[in-house]
């Protein structure tokens, strides 16, 4: 699997006229070495694969990395690059520019004994964008916990609980069930807030009749999972059970045409036309998804500007949202793994309409 990643990436490497490539990003030098530290920084060339990191991370790296060569440096970070690009012969080295801050773009400039220095966007994230039977395993495993965190919830939300106590029940739940973490601050967003699509918990109180949205993940494994459910407490206005039908026939719908051969673009404007057709169009402001995998949001982009092709083995979401100010918002979101006519959908709590 590793050495399948590595040749990707030399392969690209080779279009690119690079003789080597450094990573930095975590989620990259995860993917394509093995290490899962917190540190590291890898030179790969055609002929080889270092990793360098420093005294805390060098045995981890040498029992996880077993593809690469492990340089523990001490020092200047810059003089160990040196050396390693001085035994590769190394001219043209790629850096990731989305990654790079420009203070560190100067120095390395200055410092690094290369002839060009050449920033380079996505080529990691490019290998990353089609999961293979492994990871997609890993991804079910954490969408199970949240779905599981979900079903458990539905107990805790009522009256007078906050929108904070609500997230850290979600969260001490999903760990409990081998979560490494939360993929994102959790979102609990009720009644007029929940007209905020990132409105993450606050300390208000849940109300009788009103909207409450909830949309968080777990990490497991490294992966991200990603689900949003909107639930009602009491009864709330007639409008908004409408908006909640509206929402779940677009996301159903949208979630159907999730099919190989088709942009992100052409997906997001199923759910688009079936909101504005029912006089919501303006209150349908994101994107319907993105990818999800080692970063919560990485390639491809499920919206008006994704001209990316999706392809067997993606891994997106699907989350069509309306939100009316003074009144409340529903969203509804599912994962779904791109297979040929019939996506995946791994996600599997209800999204019929729940009334606590």
């Amino acid at each position: 699997m590793l050495e399948k990643r590595l040749e990707k990436l030399k392969l690209k490497l080779k279009e690119a006229d690079l003789d080597g490539i450094l990573i930095t990003k975590k989620e990259n030098y995860m993917y394509i070495s093995g290490f899962t530290g917190t540190y590291a920084y890898l030179v790969i060339t055609q002929n080889n694969a270092v990793l360098l990191t420093d005294f805390r991370y060098a045995n981890q790296a040498k029992d996880e990395a077993k593809f690469f060569e492990i340089i523990e440096y001490e020092g200047r970070l810059l003089d160990a690059l040196n050396n390693v690009i001085a035994s590769n012969n190394i001219k043209n080295l790629g850096f990731e520019e989305n990654v790079i801050t420009y203070k560190t773009y100067v120095e390395m400039k200055k410092n690094l004994k290369v002839e060009k220095l050449k920033p380079v966007d996505g080529m990691v994230e490019d290998i990353r964008i089609i999961k293979d039977a492994k990871e997609i395993e890993i991804i079910k495993k954490a969408v199970k916990i949240a779905d599981d965190a979900f079903l458990h919830i539905l107990n805790y939300i009522k009256p007078g609980v906050s929108e904070c106590e609500i997230a850290l029940e979600l969260e001490h739940y999903m760990k409990k069930e081998g979560a490494k973490g939360t993929s994102f601050e959790t979102i609990v967003a009720s009644g007029y807030r929940s007209v905020l699509p990132h409105g993450t918990a606050s300390n208000k109180k849940i109300e009788n009749n009103e909207a409450v949205t909830l949309d968080f993940g777990a990490i497991y494994e490294n992966y991200c999972s990603d689900m949003t459910r909107t639930v009602f407490v009491g009864k709330p206005k007639e409008e908004l059970y409408k908006i909640y039908n509206i929402v779940l026939e677009a996301q159903k719908t949208s979630v159907e045409g999730a099919k190989k051969g088709f942009t992100g673009k052409e997906i997001d404007s199923i759910a688009r036309d079936i909101i504005d057709k029912n006089g919501y169009g303006k209150n349908f402001g994101h994107g319907l998804g993105h990818g999800v995998g080692l970063e919560v949001h990485e390639k491809p982009s499920i919206s008006k500007r994704g001209d990316i092709i999706m392809e067997n083995g993606m891994v997106v979401t699907i989350e069509p949202g309306i939100y009316v100010e003074n009144l409340g918002g529903v969203r509804i979101e599912d994962m779904v793994v791109i297979d040929h006519d019939t996506p995946i959908v791994l996600t599997k709590s209800s999204k019929e309409l729940i009334v606590l």
